[in-house]
C-alpha cells in the first residue's frame, strides 16, 4: 500500500510568509503610485540639475576669483565640500517629493483606498519609506558623484582638484547621496504626521533653513552647543574632509554627525507610525 506524507505548516510560518508575500505586494504598489506620478520625475530630475548645476557655477566663479584670494582663503580651501554645495538647495527638492509622498495621498482622498487595501497603517508606511528611500538614494548619489566630477574638472585649472583616493574624499561624496535620502524621510514622517503638504513644506524648510539662523541669535556658548546637533547641521559634517577652519563652525565628526541625522529620521518616522496607526485616515 503506497503512503501518503502529508506536509502541513505550522500557524506561525503561514502568518510570516503571508506577511511576507503582503510586504511585496504594498512595495510593488507603492513603486507604482510613485513612478506614475509626473511631479516625481520634475522633482527627482530637478534635484540632479540643481546640485550638478550649482557645483559646475560655484566651481567657475571660485577658479575666477582665486588670484584674488588671501592666503588664508587658499589654505583652508575644501574642493570636495565646495563642488557638493549644489546639495543645499537640491535636499528642498527631496524633502518636497519626501513630503508629497504621503500627503499626496491625503489631499486627493486616495489613502483611505490605500488602507482600505492594507489595513496593516504601518505596513503601508514602511513600504513607502522604503521605496523612497531606494529612489532618493539612488538619485542622491548619482547626483553627488557627478557634482564632484564636474566641480573638480573646473577646479583642475588652477590645480586645486581632490582626488577620489584623498582622505575623506570618497566618504563625503557618497555620504552627501546618503544625507539626501536621509532627508526625504525625515520629510516623509513629517509629511504623516502634518497630513497637509503646505503645512509639512513649510515645517521642513522651518527646520532645515530657518532654525539654523534663530540659534545663531543665541549667545555664542549656547550657539556653539546646539548648532552642532541641528538636523542639517549634524548631517552635513558628512560632506566636509576639513574639519577646522575659518569659514567652518563646531561641528560633530562626519559620521557622529550623521548618526544624529538618522535619529532625527527615525524619530519622526516612528512617530508618524504611532499617528498614522492611532488616527482616522
Amino acid at each position: 500500500m503506497a503512503s501518503i506524507t502529508i506536509t502541513t505548516q505550522s500557524p506561525l510560518s503561514a502568518r510570516l510568509a503571508e506577511r511576507t508575500r503582503n510586504f511585496g505586494d504594498v512595495l510593488r504598489s507603492e513603486w507604482t503610485k510613485l513612478r506614475s506620478v509626473r511631479s516625481t520625475y520634475w522633482t527627482l530630475l530637478a534635484a540632479v540639475v540643481i546640485t550638478v548645476g550649482i557645483s559646475a557655477l560655484v566651481s567657475a566663479i571660485y577658479v575666477n576669483q582665486y588670484p584674488k584670494m588671501s592666503a588664508s582663503d587658499r589654505a583652508f580651501f575644501d574642493p570636495t565640500h565646495f563642488s557638493l554645495i549644489g546639495v543645499f538647495l537640491a535636499q528642498f527638492a527631496i524633502g518636497v517629493l519626501g513630503v508629497l509622498t504621503i500627503t499626496g495621498e491625503y489631499s486627493t482622498g486616495a489613502i483611505r483606498s490605500t488602507l482600505a487595501a492594507v489595513p496593516q497603517r504601518r505596513t503601508v508606511l514602511a513600504a513607502k519609506a522604503t521605496v523612497f528611500t531606494g529612489v532618493s538614494l539612488v538619485v542622491g548619489l548619482v547626483s553627488c558623484f557627478a557634482a564632484f566630477f564636474v566641480g573638480q574638472a573646473i577646479l583642475s585649472s588652477q590645480g586645486l582638484q581632490a582626488h577620489l583616493g584623498d582622505p575623506g574624499v570618497l566618504r563625503a561624496v557618497a555620504g552627501s547621496g546618503l544625507y539626501l535620502a536621509i532627508l526625504g524621510l525625515f520629510a516623509l514622517g513629517i509629511g504623516t504626521l502634518l497630513r497637509r503638504s503646505a503645512g509639512a513644506i513649510s515645517a521642513l524648510f522651518g527646520v532645515i533653513l530657518v532654525l539654523p539662523v534663530l540659534v545663531q541669535t543665541l549667545p555664542s556658548s549656547w550657539t556653539d552647543s546646539i548648532a552642532r546637533y541641528l538636523p542639517s547641521n549634524a548631517g552635513e559634517a558628512i560632506s566636509h574632509t576639513m574639519q577646522a577652519g575659518p569659514r567652518i563652525g563646531p561641528m560633530l565628526s562626519p559620521w557622529g554627525g550623521m548618526g544624529v541625522f538618522m535619529l532625527y529620521a527615525a524619530v519622526a518616522l516612528v512617530l508618524a507610525g504611532f499617528a498614522l496607526h492611532r488616527r482616522d485616515a
